[in-house]
């Protein structure tokens, strides 16, 4: 089965950007994430208590967890949503956090020590150049500005998020480890919230499905998923799978919105597969 979960956490990670297009417009972007992360640390503990699983060891482990977390998640979604919030276009937004990919390799050259061939800088290059095209037909102008900081912020945090975890975080359980990961990130997100929002959330039919599919299927399901992906795979591998959000998060807005895909958009799927078939190669 494992040779699947490439493919299924690229697929449960593109939803992520559908179900914040359906919940945000019915809450706060952090108070939204609050509400998250809070759900996904009752059910994580439950079932880490449930299946006996061990808890990290040392204030060590605990402190690692901890960043990655903050990084990883806080960092990470809080600038996605923010992004949203703000009035970046979600093409947008995951064509630039779609960048991971090229910042990783560059960062793993030089924190890890990874080996980058020049097979595999070929597919990161073709990657972001298939995204690109993928993207050109949705993305219309007019887009706030100030949505493109926060979005850059995410491409940060998810990268540096990943490398750290890959670094200092190499064994640990997946249900004890994701709850301290979301309780760190509860922790940085809870003060900034108090500050600047107001904790608005409307409890309507479309939120609670935008809140159940990212608790359930994002935040247990994907992130679970991207942990197992990192502890057994290279960092570049990891981040090559990103370029492929974009793309398949277009098929499900065609799908689920009806959003055209123009002959441009369906070659850069291919080249960005390809790209990311090129870096995976073994």
């Amino acid at each position: 089965m494992a040779r699947f979960y490439p493919a299924l956490f690229v697929f449960l990670w593109s939803t992520g950007f559908i179900g914040a297009k359906y919940g945000l417009p019915y809450a706060e972007p952090l108070s939204f994430l609050l509400l998250r992360y809070l759900l996904v640390i009752v059910l994580m503990t439950a079932a880490a208590v449930i299946a006996g699983a061990p808890w990290p060891r040392t204030i060590r482990a605990w402190c690692h967890l901890a960043v990655a977390g903050i990084l990883m998640q806080a960092v990470y979604l809080g600038g996605v949503f923010l992004a949203i919030k703000q009035g970046l276009p979600a093409g947008m937004v995951s064509l630039l956090v779609g960048l991971q990919p090229l910042l990783t390799a560059f960062l793993a050259i030089i924190v890890l020590g990874e080996v980058v061939r020049r097979r595999q800088w070929i597919g990161l290059v073709l990657g972001i150049s298939g995204t690109a095209l993928v993207l050109s037909g949705r993305i219309e102008g007019g887009f706030a500005l100030a949505g493109v900081w926060p979005a850059l912020c995410a491409l940060v945090g998810i990268t540096l998020g990943a490398l750290y975890q890959k670094r200092f975080c190499p064994h640990f359980d997946w249900r004890t480890g994701s709850a301290i990961q979301f309780v760190a990130a509860a922790l940085v997100t809870l003060p900034v919230a108090a500050c600047f929002e107001g904790f608005h959330l409307e409890l309507t039919g479309q939120f609670v499905f935008a809140l159940s599919w990212l608790v359930l299927v994002l935040s247990l399901g994907a992130i679970s998923l991207l942990n197992y992906l990192i502890r057994h795979g290279s960092a570049v591998n990891v981040a090559s799978l990103f370029y492929l959000v974009p793309p398949v998060t277009a098929l499900i807005a065609w799908a689920l919105f009806g959003e055209t895909l123009s002959v441009v958009s369906l070659s850069g799927l291919v080249v960005a597969v390809t790209g990311v078939a090129l870096v995976r190669k073994t």
